[in-house]
């Protein structure tokens, strides 16, 4: 059976990844991807923050499969080396912390770490990178239940493995219809490429919308005519890439700096223990947001964000406008957690999560609880902050779903 995935970003990719694996043909797996640069919004530009059980209980389960998934696979395929895979020690600087089950924070713009279930007992754990004038970090998570990567590089390498299996990936392209057979069922999907103006059709039997921020758009566009509605808007967060002098410790060799802020880590050596990467969440009364600084190894970056507005989603990811002001105030934190003089800007991004009025992802056929829908279409899309950390597990139960098989996770409360 031929199946189209439209969006190539983290979320189709590891879907495609995964449904690769199964008893599907990979020649018959499609990614259709708009943008002219593949991972050019959240996927490329995340913080890369992964967290095992900081989630509600519709996304508890996926959660904790997803987690798992990550820290599989970079065990399997060199995760450190490749993407930069590595536990890491969640911290926070916040006056209140903890409380659990807070999917909303992020339209709060109060801080992740609200989503927290535990504080771990403080030890002497400390961010090198840190200003000496601020006080100790309370500790949330040890890196038993929270990790780090480059989600830039992860996409890399599962498209990597797409490719070399077969799958097809059609770029800069739309799909702008679909085509029934006499039974209702999909038979095929329309192709406009963006470079040349040619169009084609190609078998599609099975339908997954992954396009992130644009889905409710895309499906929009294949069934005018459909009473279903996709609740998925866009959420716009600016984030700067740092390095310091002060991470890692200098007796790290780092991978030498790269263009784009991505690293080539399969460069990277190491003279010594591996140091902790961090996660910090804090507060910026100046500014008046909550903060997040990440670090990562083997690059040696530095990422900040948080600061998120309501700027209108543009056509195409890489048709965002980097807003000025913004990036000042991303920046006027950074002195003030870093200290002054004591980081470089590697890059500036700006990313549009898909986010839901639930603040849950949508993971399941695109059929509402009154059975209102379109058959033969599944929706993976809506995972708002915790898109990178939630891909795998994603893409694993996807690609069951499609497949008729039972799913990984548990996803009541995840349907449409």
């Amino acid at each position: 059976m031929a199946t189209v995935i439209i969006g190539a970003g983290i979320i189709g990719t590891s879907t495609a990844y995964y449904l690769s694996q199964s008893d599907t043909s990979p020649s018959s797996i499609h990614l259709i991807e708009s943008s002219p640069q593949l991972f050019a919004s959240a996927s490329g530009n995340a913080a890369g923050f992964l967290a095992r059980d900081w989630y509600s209980p519709p996304s508890a389960s996926l959660g904790r499969l997803s987690f798992d998934l990550h820290k599989k696979l970079a065990k399997e395929h060199g995760g450190y080396e490749k993407w930069g895979y590595s536990p890491s020690t969640a911290t926070s600087l916040a006056e209140t912390i903890g409380g659990g089950e807070d999917e909303n924070w992020l339209g709060e713009g109060t801080s992740r770490a609200k989503a927290a279930k535990r504080i771990a007992e403080n030890d002497d754990t400390r961010p090198v990178w840190l200003a000496p004038r601020h006080e100790k970090p309370d500790i949330i998570d040890k890196g038993d239940g929270t990790s780090q990567l480059d989600p830039y590089e992860l996409c890399q390498f599962l498209w990597s493995e797409c490719k070399s299996r077969g799958v097809k990936l059609h770029q800069p392209a739309t799909a702008t219809s679909i085509t029934r057979d006499p039974t209702g069922a999909l038979s095929s999907i329309h192709i406009q490429s963006t470079n040349t103006a040619e169009e084609y059709d190609i078998p599609c039997t099975r339908l997954i919308l992954a396009a992130g921020a644009w889905t409710s758009q895309v499906f929009k566009t294949l069934f005018p005519t459909s009473k279903l509605r996709i609740p998925i808007s866009s959420l716009a967060g600016h984030s700067l890439l740092l390095r310091s002098p002060h991470w890692p410790p200098p007796t790290t060799n780092l991978i030498p700096p790269s263009t784009n802020g991505h690293s080539t880590s399969s460069e990277t050596t190491l003279t010594s223990t591996q140091p902790p990467c961090h996660a910090l969440f804090t507060s910026d009364p100046i500014a008046s947001y909550a903060p997040e600084l990440f670090t990562r190894l083997p690059s040696g970056h530095i990422y900040i964000a948080g600061l998120n507005g309501p700027y209108p989603l543009p056509n195409l990811p890489t048709e965002s406008v980097i807003d000025v002001e913004a990036i000042q105030t991303l920046k006027g934190t950074a002195e003030r957690l870093l200290g002054k003089d004591q980081f470089t800007v590697e890059r500036e991004a700006l990313c549009f999560r898909p986010v839901t009025g639930k603040g849950v992802p949508i993971v399941g056929p695109a059929r509402d609880q009154g059975g209102k829908g379109e058959e033969g279409v599944w929706v993976a899309a809506g995972h708002g902050p915790w898109g990178i950390s939630l891909s795998l597990g994603t893409g694993c139960v996807m690609a069951e779903m499609v497949e008729g098989r039972e799913v990984s996770a548990e996803l009541v409360g995840l349907q449409l």
